[in-house]
C-alpha cells in the first residue's frame, strides 16, 4: 500500500523524534551506596504519604457518607478527584522533571500538598472537599515520578528495576497503613485530625529530602523540544502497545484498591466497617510483599533473559480470570480473593521502568509522566465510572450488590481487550533500548 507523501513525511518525521529520544543515555550521575540508600529512604517517604492519601478514602468512604450523605457516584467522584488533580499535572510535571530536576520539582510540590490538606482538614461541604483533593493529587503528583526520574540519572538498570519495585513497596505500606491504623485512629483524632495530622507529617518529609537527596544537574531545553518529544513518546510504537495496559489493568487495580475493595466487602460481601478495613490491610499488606519480592526478583530475571514482555504475558491472565471468578462468586469473593486478584495484577507495574528504559535519560521524567497520565486518567475513569454504573442500575431496580457485580464485570472485559490489544501489538513491536 502507498502512503500519500504527507503521511510519509509524518511517518519519517516521528521516525526522527522517536531516534532523537533513544540517543544514548548519558552514563549514571556518580553516587555512592550510602548516598543511595539515604535518598531512596527520602524518596519513599513522600510516595508513602501519597499512597496513604490515594487509599484512604476506601477507609474513610462510611465516615464521609455518613456526614455528607454522599451517593455511589459522589464518593467515587470524591475519591476520583484525586487522580484528576494527579493526571492535570503530568505533562507538565514530565516537562518540569527533566528542564528542573526531580529534587526541586518534588519540593515546590509537596508545599502544595501539605496545603491542600490542611484546606481538606478545615472544608465543610462537599465542593471544597472536592476542591482539597483535587489539590492534594496535583501536590503529591511528583512523588513517584521524581524518585524514578533520580533514579534513571543516577542508577544502573538494575538498580532501577529494584528500586522501582521497592517505591511501589513503600506505596503498599502507605496503603496498608490507611486501613486498620487509620480505622483505630479515627475515635481518637476524627478524619479531620487525621489530615491535620499528614500534613505535618508530610512538611517534615520535605525538610528531609530539602536535606538529603542531591542536587539537580540538569540541562534546560526549549519548548519546542518538550512538544517534539512528548509527541514521539505517545507515538512510540512501544509505549502504544502498552496504553490499554496501563489505563484499564493498572488503572482497575489502583481504582479498586483504593475505593471499592472497601465497597465491595461492605455492600456486596456484607462485611462490618471494620472487617472491611482489616480485608483492606490483608489486601495491601499482600501487596506490599509482592513487589517486596519484585524487588528481589527482577534483577536475576533480566539477567537470565526474562523480559517485562514475557512476564507480562504469562502473568495477566491470572490476573483476569481472578476478576471473573469475583463477579461470578459475587458475595462469597471475599478480602483473600480480592488480594490475590492484586497481586496477580502487579505483574503490570513492571510496565513502568521498561517503559521509562526505551527513552534516553534527559527524556525519562516525561515518558514516565506521559505513561503515569495514562495510568491515572484510568484511576479517574475507572473509579468514578464503577459509581456511576451502581447508580445508573440501582435506579434502574437493580439490587446493590448486582449493580457492583455488573460493574466490575465492565472492567473485566476492558482488561481483557487490553490485554488482547498488548498480544496483537506485540507480534510487530518490542521495546527499544534507549
Amino acid at each position: 500500500m502507498t502512503l500519500p507523501d504527507g503521511a510519509v513525511g509524518q511517518r519519517v518525521e516521528a521516525r526522527r523524534d522517536v531516534a532523537g529520544l533513544a540517543a544514548a543515555a548519558p552514563s549514571p550521575l556518580p553516587l555512592s551506596a550510602q548516598a543511595a540508600v539515604a535518598m531512596f529512604v527520602a524518596f519513599a517517604s513522600a510516595y508513602f504519604f501519597s499512597a496513604l492519601l490515594r487509599a484512604v478514602t476506601a477507609t474513610l468512604a462510611p465516615e464521609f457518607s455518613a456526614e455528607l450523605g454522599l451517593s455511589a457516584g459522589d464518593l467515587g467522584l470524591l475519591a476520583g478527584a484525586y487522580f484528576l488533580g494527579f493526571s492535570l499535572m503530568q505533562l507538565p510535571l514530565g516537562r518540569a522533571l527533566d528542564r528542573w530536576g526531580p529534587r526541586r520539582v518534588l519540593l515546590l510540590l509537596l508545599v502544595l500538598a501539605v496545603v491542600a490538606c490542611v484546606a481538606f482538614a478545615l472544608a465543610r461541604s462537599f465542593i471544597s472537599l472536592l476542591l482539597a483533593r483535587t489539590m492534594i493529587g496535583v501536590g503529591v503528583s511528583a512523588c513517584l515520578m521524581a524518585p524514578l526520574t533520580a533514579y534513571r540519572l543516577r542508577l544502573g538498570p538494575a538498580a532501577q528495576l529494584r528500586a522501582n519495585s521497592w517505591m511501589l513497596m513503600t506505596g503498599s505500606l502507605g496503603m496498608l497503613t490507611s486501613t486498620l491504623p487509620v480505622q483505630w485512629l479515627l475515635p481518637v483524632v476524627g478524619w479531620r485530625g487525621l489530615f491535620w495530622l499528614v500534613a505535618g507529617l508530610l512538611a517534615v518529609v520535605t525538610v528531609v529530602i530539602a536535606v538529603v537527596v542531591p542536587r539537580d544537574v540538569t540541562r534546560a531545553k526549549g519548548a519546542s523540544d518538550m512538544v517534539l518529544s512528548y509527541r514521539a513518546i505517545f507515538g512510540h510504537p512501544y509505549f502504544v502497545r502498552l496504553l490499554p495496559l496501563a489505563f484499564f489493568v493498572y488503572g482497575g487495580l489502583l481504582a479498586v484498591q483504593s475505593l471499592w475493595a472497601g465497597p465491595w466487602l461492605t455492600e456486596v460481601a456484607g462485611q462490618s466497617a471494620q472487617d472491611a478495613a482489616r480485608g483492606l490491610f490483608a489486601i495491601n499488606l499482600s501487596m506490599l510483599f509482592a513487589f517486596l519480592g519484585w524487588g528481589f526478583a527482577m534483577p536475576h530475571l533480566a539477567s537470565r533473559g526474562w523480559p517485562v514482555d514475557r512476564l507480562l504475558a504469562l502473568g495477566l491472565p491470572v490476573s483476569l480470570l481472578l476478576l471473573v471468578g469475583a463477579v461470578a462468586l459475587g458475595p462469597r469473593a471475599d478480602a483473600a480473593w480480592w488480594a490475590a486478584w492484586c497481586v496477580s495484577c502487579s505483574f503490570v507495574s513492571l510496565s513502568q521502568p521498561a517503559v521509562a528504559q526505551v527513552f534516553a535519560a534527559s527524556a525519562a521524567g516525561r515518558a514516565l509522566s506521559a505513561f503515569n497520565l495514562v495510568i491515572f486518567l484510568g484511576v479517574f475513569c475507572v473509579q468514578w465510572g464503577i459509581g456511576l454504573v451502581i447508580d445508573g442500575l440501582q435506579s434502574l431496580g437493580w439490587s446493590r450488590a448486582a449493580a457492583f457485580e455488573c460493574a466490575f464485570g465492565l472492567l473485566a472485559l476492558g482488561c481483557s481487550a487490553s490485554y488482547a490489544w498488548f498480544l496483537w501489538r506485540g507480534r510487530s513491536v518490542a521495546p527499544q533500548a534507549g
